[in-house]
């Protein structure tokens, strides 16, 4: 991963490609939310049951292109390939980060 990435940001890439849903999940506050196609994810438990529905859907792995942080705010660009339709796509992680967890992702093209 990129220097100066934040830990929690690095653990949800590394974990989701891996397949280690436990490492993806351990940088979210109990009460994070994730939104991803329209849909809103809240809780520990709802994000990981997201995850392996993705990945089970879509076998998906990203690689991170490029992110930038300022503040309590990670926008990650990363290449997302997998088994779905025009795969692979860039799409745009916006991690909001609170006490040094991830309080929020907002992912979109």
């Amino acid at each position: 991963m990129p220097q100066n990435f934040p830990r929690p940001v690095e653990d949800y890439f590394a974990g989701k490609n891996s397949g280690d849903f436990a490492a993806a999940l351990s940088g979210f506050a109990e009460d994070a939310v994730v939104s991803d196609e329209n849909r809103a994810y809240e809780g520990r438990q709802a994000i990981r049951s997201w995850m392996e529905e993705t990945r089970a859907r879509y076998n998906d792995r990203s690689v991170v292109r490029d992110f930038a942080v300022e503040g309590d705010t990670a926008v990650v660009h990363a290449e997302v390939s997998g088994t779905f339709p025009g795969s692979p796509i860039t799409l745009r992680y916006r991690f909001t980060l609170t006490g040094g967890s991830i309080a929020r992702l907002e992912i979109g093209a």
